[in-house]
């Protein structure tokens, strides 16, 4: 199992990515398959038609969001991402925070997209209805394999990158453009229209089904600082990792938003979507559209975008454990920082996730998984807002030193429009509408995030938090940058 030996194992990651590898990575992260199919429904069913301008507002917020993250990442390329930029930002235990935070997030985001996968295998393989237990069990092996293909190495990922991206080409792209060539039932007007699909938008519709279905959709273009999490596996990090961030989540939110619009103007009939009779709608307008038989190629190309994102998830989980079994800041880290021989790959951290993940499968036919799946949202844009928030502070008292890439005169700017966004769509997204039966759904996040919290204060409490780490220190005097630039430098030296 990745040949794990305790004495003679690396200690550093391959650098083995490109450009194009971090681009591809980025991509099959986000996955426009699962960021538009994941919530096409709900957003559809909640705001109508007129929910398709929520994939333009974030969109562009996630671009502000990125080109922030892409200074960060060239003044420090360094495995975890979030992690490392906010400690070396505000201190360690900030920083300990913010990564335990976005931890929590990446693998159980990473487990939900393993079950929304698991239910277009189970029609593909003829189970048209399957059951919770059943979803959860074709979960279950879905995880084992992407575990098994994440821990063989970077070439099989990056081939299985290659081929999401093929994937998603075709089933968006292609299959959007012969949507609106052949099978649109409405005009482009339609997405002016709110739920009861007669009249125009109103203040009442704004601030309410619409900011709803806002907040469903800050869920689907999420995962572009993926890039960020392998940096030290890329080469010339500096300036790869920041132009495969920005161009990723780009062109991302252009083609998701091209695929939106495509199948909300193809659906034949939105008042069977309203009515509940076509529960999905995506496979509703691709069945009138293409017929029954056709449909199964496409639910296999669904079913390699879920897999690719659930592998680029996992990539990203374990590399943020990893890089704090590097500082020493979680228990058990002397067995989670070692890699394998043959490959460098973090093996410990990679069974973690899927030990995780597996556990969530076991409640996943409870209220209690729906619980979780919320959390997801809320958690991802709370860790962004802690790199964000100390990244503008270091700004503001003259502080910050940018790297190779970076935004000039701009970059203040666009920090405080970055942090402007994550804060509105953290508070949309958490904030408690009395949409579901339970008190609890209502809270969700504040109750997951709370039990996180206690395990987080309980374990900093052992002193798993390293001392300094702050902006004031001399990046020279850093270890691990030290150890990254003697990895860079004969790259760079190549190149130029």
């Amino acid at each position: 199992m990745g040949d794990i030996e305790t004495d003679s194992s690396p200690t550093e990651l391959k650098r083995e990515f490109s450009l194009w590898s971090a681009f591809a990575f980025a991509f099959a992260f986000i996955s426009p398959i699962v960021a538009m199919y994941g919530i096409y429904g709900l957003s559809l069913a909640t705001a109508g038609p007129g929910f398709w301008w929520t994939f333009v507002i974030v969109g562009c917020g996630q671009c502000i969001i990125a080109l922030a993250f892409a200074e960060l990442v060239s003044r420090w390329p360094l495995e975890g991402s979030i992690y490392q930029w906010t400690k070396r930002l505000a201190g360690n235990v900030a920083g300990w925070l913010a990564g335990w935070v976005y931890m929590w997030a990446l693998v159980i985001i990473m487990a939900t997209v393993a079950y929304g996968g698991a239910g277009f295998l189970a029609q593909l393989i003829g189970i048209e209805h399957p059951s919770a237990g059943q979803q959860s069990f074709i979960a279950l092996l879905i995880l084992l394999a992407g575990s098994g293909v994440n821990i063989l190495g970077r070439a099989f990922l990056k081939a299985l990158m290659l081929g999401s991206i093929l994937a998603e080409i075709i089933a968006s792209l292609g299959l959007s453009t012969y949507l609106l060539i052949f099978h649109r039932h409405h005009g482009f007007d339609a997405v002016l229209q709110g739920p009861d699909l007669a009249t125009g938008w109103s203040w009442a519709y704004v601030a309410g089904p619409f900011l709803a279905a806002l907040a469903f959709t800050g869920w689907s273009i999420l995962g572009f600082e993926s890039a960020g999490a392998i940096a030290e596996e890329v080469k010339d990090p500096r300036r790869n990792v920041p132009k495969a961030m920005v161009f990723a989540v780009s062109f991302l939110a252009i083609v998701i938003a091209y695929a939106s619009l495509a199948v909300t103007l193809a659906v034949p009939d939105f008042d069977r979507i309203t009515s509940g009779e076509e529960p999905d709608p995506v496979y509703y307008v691709l069945k009138s559209a293409l017929g029954e038989s056709a449909v199964k190629p496409i639910l296999f190309l669904f079913v390699i975008g879920f897999l690719a994102s659930f592998l680029a998830l996992q990539a990203s989980a374990s590399r943020v454990i990893w890089a704090y079994a590097r500082d020493e800041a979680l228990p058990g880290s002397t067995v989670l920082k070692r890699l394998s021989r043959t490959e460098a790959q973090p093996v410990p951290a990679i069974l973690v996730t899927a030990v995780i993940g597996a556990l969530v499968y076991l409640i996943s036919t409870t209220d209690v998984y729906s619980v979780l799946v919320t959390f997801t949202a809320g958690g991802y844009y709370l860790a962004f807002l802690f790199p964000l928030i100390t990244g503008l502070i270091a700004r503001l008292r003259g502080n910050w030193v940018p790297g190779p890439w970076n935004l000039g005169k701009f970059g203040t700017p666009v920090a405080v429009l970055a942090v402007l966004w994550a804060g509105f769509e953290f508070l949309n997204i958490v904030w408690p509408r009395n949409v579901y039966d339970s008190w609890y759904s209502n809270w969700a996040f504040f109750v997951v995030m709370g039990l996180i919290l206690v395990v987080g204060v309980l374990i900093l409490r052992t002193g798993r938090a390293n001392r300094g780490g702050a902006l004031a220190a001399d990046d020279e005097d850093d270890p691990v940058l030290v150890e990254v630039e003697a990895q860079v430098a004969p790259v760079e030296r190549e190149l130029t």
